[in-house]
């Protein structure tokens, strides 16, 4: 074992939806173990400010949209060299419990979890292909790809679908080298959970976590970068809950009064 084989000395990645929160934090992550970074992100002032955080490049991209990522994937490629890291992170949630959705509805958030996850891999994929040199793609999905989500099932949905992607991905694109893997996050602290989260929610978080906390988008990083070099060079098609425990507790929390495990309401 080589302590340098956790570089990305020389590798440039893409991040997309990386403005804000686990994309940023990814990104930051990345950089600071060496690759050049190219944020994909529709918002133009935070895809700007990510890039400029990071000292890479700042595409105000729609990856819903396969001119746009086509045009993207060019430019990176043209300004920083060809992709060997994709991170899949672009996302979005809101209700859709089963008898309202609406059919917009159930496909907004299909296009926004799991089409551009599809569209993304496969296109850069292809360059990696022509470059012959393998490389890593890991999309983020998330906790509820794994349990029921009641009132999100298009989310949810969309999310399991990204994990049967991931499998079925690394298999075709092992031939090549390119290693496919996911990240399963469930409660982590970004600024859009801050800024709707109430007062004291944290504790509340703590009781939910068999770890005791909410996760930080750095703890996601640490995982992305795992993933993307060389020590996980033998893994591929896997989702790592990056959760502090929760997909493993199964209904388990710590009561409130005691801090004991309990099975549901007690």
């Amino acid at each position: 074992m080589d302590p340098s084989s956790v570089l990305l000395t020389g590798r440039v990645a893409v991040v997309t939806g990386g403005g804000s929160g686990i994309g940023r934090g990814i990104a930051r992550g990345l950089k600071a173990f060496g690759a050049s970074v190219a944020i994909w992100e529709r918002d133009a002032d935070s895809s700007a400010s990510a890039a400029a955080e990071v000292g890479g490049l700042g595409l105000t991209t729609d990856v819903r949209q396969s001119v746009e990522v086509d045009e993207a994937l060019a430019r990176t490629t043209a300004e920083l060299g060809p992709v060997s890291i994709l991170v899949n992170n672009a996302g979005g949630v809101f209700s859709s419990p089963i008898l309202e959705t609406s059919e917009n509805g159930w496909d907004a958030l299909y296009r926004a979890n799991l089409k551009h996850v599809i569209l993304c891999t496969q296109r850069v994929a292809r360059t990696m292909v022509e470059e012959g040199s393998g490389g890593s793609i890991i999309s983020v999905t998330s906790i509820e790809g794994v349990r029921a989500a009641p009132g999100y099932a298009a989310y949810a949905a969309a999310k399991a679908g990204v994990i049967n992607f991931t499998k079925t991905a690394a298999l075709e694109l092992a031939p090549h080298g390119i290693r496919v893997n996911a990240l399963a996050p469930d409660i982590t602290l970004t600024e859009g959970l801050a800024a709707v989260a109430p007062p004291g929610v944290e504790e509340t978080f703590g009781l939910t976590v068999p770890m005791g906390r909410p996760g930080h988008v750095d703890e996601m990083a640490g995982a992305a970068v795992f993933l993307a070099g060389q020590l996980s060079s033998y893994i591929t098609g896997q989702t790592i809950h990056v959760d502090g425990g929760t997909q493993a507790s199964s209904g388990w929390y710590h009561h409130p009064d005691s801090g004991s495990y309990v099975l549901g309401p007690s």
